[in-house]
């Protein structure tokens, strides 16, 4: 029994498999094996070998080794990519990119890309699906309520201001809307009032 422990120590480490979670237990698809169809899955699955057609394991991780070369859509919770893929890669959380070379159109949540991976097609990364679930409870509530500040009457300007507003209307009621928004952001900084100059 300490053997199997130590052996199956030593094979995760040279498989060089992320830290993204425990794998107790996969399937492996040795190298001289070669699978064209509809490869599906409810454990965690590991390609050394060929595969054509696609792979289905939603809920699971599927790792493709250095040796490998996969001519298939990939659909999984978690891929790991050290070989060569032609094909689409769904991934529900992370993809992982090694020294590897990939052809298709990607889509997932997080990616994490190592220096020396080919990557040709295009990547997309969606939201979890927390975060989705929230936008639309945000855009339900309303918009933030907007405050118009307009500048004070030339009555009330100190002589300073005053002697600089004649000279310089424009920058005068710029200087005095400035000022007063600065003076209230204080009063009203946790509210979220937005201070909007009125013309």
């Amino acid at each position: 029994m300490a053997e199997n422990l130590s052996q199956g120590a030593y094979r995760a480490n040279s498989w060089d498999v992320p830290s993204v979670g425990a794998v107790t237990e996969h399937a492996t698809i040795g190298a001289s094996i070669f699978i064209k169809g509809d490869v599906s899955g409810k454990e965690h699955l590991f390609i050394d070998g060929m595969v054509e057609g696609s792979i289905h394991f939603p809920d699971h991780r599927v790792i493709i080794g250095r040796s490998s070369t996969v001519k298939a859509d990939i659909h999984a919770r978690e891929v790991v990519v050290m070989g060569t893929v032609q094909g689409d890669i769904h991934c529900g959380d992370l993809l992982d990119i090694r020294d590897s070379h990939i052809q298709g159109q990607i889509v997932t949540r997080r990616v994490r890309i190592d220096d020396g991976a080919f990557l040709k097609g295009s990547v997309e990364i969606q939201r979890a699906e927390k975060e989705t679930r929230e936008v639309p409870k945000a855009a339900a509530v309303p918009t933030k309520p907007e405050f118009a500040v307009e500048p004070a009457p030339a009555a009330t300007v100190p002589s300073a201001m005053a002697a600089a507003a004649t000279a310089e209307p424009a920058k005068a009621e710029s200087s005095n809307i400035q000022k007063l928004a600065e003076t209230l952001a204080p009063k009203v900084a946790g509210s979220g009032v937005l201070l909007k100059p009125v013309r």
